[in-house]
C-alpha cells in the first residue's frame, strides 16, 4: 500500500512545489452559477493540459504503473514459472497504462483549466518554455528530493524541540516528564 502513495505524494508534492501555477481562489464570476462547473473550450482544456505535461507534473503518472506491476511480481515471486508470462502481460497492458496516462493528463488539465484562464495559462506555458522554466522542470524532482529530506530533519528536530520545551512547561507547573 505504501508504495502506490508515493507516486501520488510526488504529484501533490510537484504540484505544491509550483507556485508558478498558483493562483489564489477567489469568488466565481457573477455570471457563473455556483451549481454549475464553468463552460472550458477545447483550445482552453487542450491549453491546461499542456501546461500539466510541461510543466512536469505529470511526471510522477510515469512511475505507477510499473509500481504497480511491481506489487503484483513481488506477491506471485514464489511461483517463478509466472515470471515469463507475467513480463509477456505486463508489457502487453502498456498502451493500456499509456491511455489510463492520458486520462490522468486530461483530468489535471480539467483541473488548471477550472482555475486559470487561457490567457494566464499561455503565461505559465511561456514561462516553463523558456530557459528558465526548462531549468525549473529539470531542477523539479531534485528540489523535491532535498525538500523530502529537509522537511524529515526539520520536523525531526522541531519533535526534540517541542518536546524540551513541553517538559520546560510542565516542569515549572510541578510535573516532571520523562
Amino acid at each position: 500500500m505504501r508504495s502506490r502513495s508515493i507516486p501520488i505524494a510526488c504529484l501533490v508534492a510537484a504540484l505544491a512545489a509550483a507556485p508558478a501555477l498558483a493562483q489564489p481562489s477567489g469568488p466565481a464570476p457573477a455570471s457563473q452559477n455556483a451549481t454549475q462547473a464553468p463552460t472550458i473550450s477545447p483550445s482552453h482544456l487542450a491549453l491546461a493540459q499542456e501546461v500539466a505535461v510541461v510543466s512536469g507534473i505529470t511526471r510522477s503518472l510515469d512511475v505507477i504503473p510499473p509500481q504497480f506491476f511491481e506489487s503484483i511480481r513481488q506477491q506471485v515471486v514464489a511461483r517463478p514459472e509466472l515470471t515469463k508470462d507475467l513480463n509477456e502481460v505486463f508489457a502487453s497492458l502498456d498502451p493500456e497504462m499509456e491511455l489510463q496516462k492520458k486520462r490522468a493528463v486530461a483530468e489535471i488539465g480539467r483541473i488548471f483549466a477550472q482555475r486559470m484562464t487561457e490567457a494566464e495559462l499561455k503565461d505559465v506555458l511561456a514561462f516553463f518554455k523558456s530557459p528558465s522554466g526548462r531549468k525549473y522542470v529539470e531542477a523539479q524532482p531534485l528540489v523535491l528530493d532535498d525538500m523530502v529530506k529537509a522537511m524529515q530533519n526539520w520536523s525531526q528536530e522541531l519533535a526534540e524541540y517541542v518536546m524540551v520545551r513541553v517538559r520546560a512547561e510542565m516542569g515549572k507547573r510541578g510535573h516532571v516528564m520523562q
